[in-house]
């Protein structure tokens, strides 16, 4: 997004009000492009928030259901964004306009344009990847493992998408670590940042993570191919024209199975640790 679309205006960091409270609060104002029925998530079009976040296009949760009722695609909104340290949702919302839902032109195309989405039982296609190491590997070569993987970038700012994934995968480990990994599982978490996450910087935050490189490996590649490769299993990403690393994208997490093919996809972030684990020893096995 841009200041010369009817909506944007420029944005102002709001210093937190509670005495003591650690949570951020920041201006936000956009358009709201869908709503759910249950007032539950509205997905938002915004402009960057100085110093939080670069122009995204991404799912919001209120706290209060009474935020989002009377919302509806097309409405200008002004809100306030709470961000505490595992959770992000909007208060004070309030509708300023309305304008018809399109497009601009400074958007890049999606991803997942003109590219066929996975169907449950069908092989994965093989990508190379580099990792954190700088090693050159292969998605054919985890072969022989159930694989549980992830799309996250190391710059993402709402806690409630790629930190999550981080948190969800780092729960995992610890899980599979306490029962010596009896499902034979890799954990996969592939960047889709590959100008920013470069090889060190995914190996410091690998460590951050306590990521053990048996288990858990970071990885990233060639925009382009990882873009398509993401877009098989239905990741949608935008990247701004002028910045490639400002990024908006949806969330897919998948379970591969040890002959390399698609068991399960998980859509957004409401999936738990246990809930996997649970899909892999009963859709994968053991053995």
């Amino acid at each position: 997004m841009r200041a010369s679309t009817a909506f944007c205006a420029v944005l102002v960091l709001i210093v937190a009000a509670c005495g003591g409270s650690r949570n951020r609060e920041y201006a936000l104002q956009g358009q709201v492009l869908s709503v759910t029925t249950d007032h539950r998530e509205a997905t938002i079009k915004h402009d960057a928030i100085p110093g939080f976040m670069s122009a995204m296009t991404m799912p919001y949760h209120p706290r209060d259901l009474r935020e989002f009722e009377g919302l509806s695609a097309g409405d200008l909104i002004a809100a306030t964004l709470v961000v505490e340290s595992n959770d992000a949702y909007l208060k004070n919302v309030r509708k300023t306009g309305t304008a018809p839902v399109g497009s601009t032109a400074s958007e890049a195309p999606t991803a997942s344009s003109g590219f066929e989405l996975l169907k449950v039982g069908q092989p994965v296609p093989n990508v190379a990847f580099v990792d954190q190491d700088g090693q050159h590997v292969e998605f054919e070569s985890y072969r022989n493992s159930a694989v549980v993987l992830t799309f996250m970038y190391t710059k993402c700012p709402m806690p409630t998408f790629c930190p999550l994934m981080d948190r969800h995968f780092a729960a995992m480990q610890r899980k599979l670590k306490e029962r010596g990994n009896d499902l034979r599982v890799r954990l996969l978490s592939v960047s889709i940042d590959p100008l920013t996450d470069t090889p060190p910087l995914l190996k410091t935050h690998a460590t951050s993570l306590e990521a053990d490189h048996r288990l858990w490996t970071f990885v990233t590649g060639d925009r382009d191919q990882i873009d398509q490769w993401a877009s098989r299993f239905g990741l949608s990403v935008t990247r701004a024209m002028n910045d490639q690393r400002d990024i908006t994208h949806t969330l897919r997490t998948a379970i591969v199975d040890r002959q390399g093919n698609l068991v399960q996809t998980y859509i957004g972030n409401e999936w738990t640790p246990d809930q996997v684990l649970a899909d892999v020893r009963v859709m994968v096995g053991v053995d």
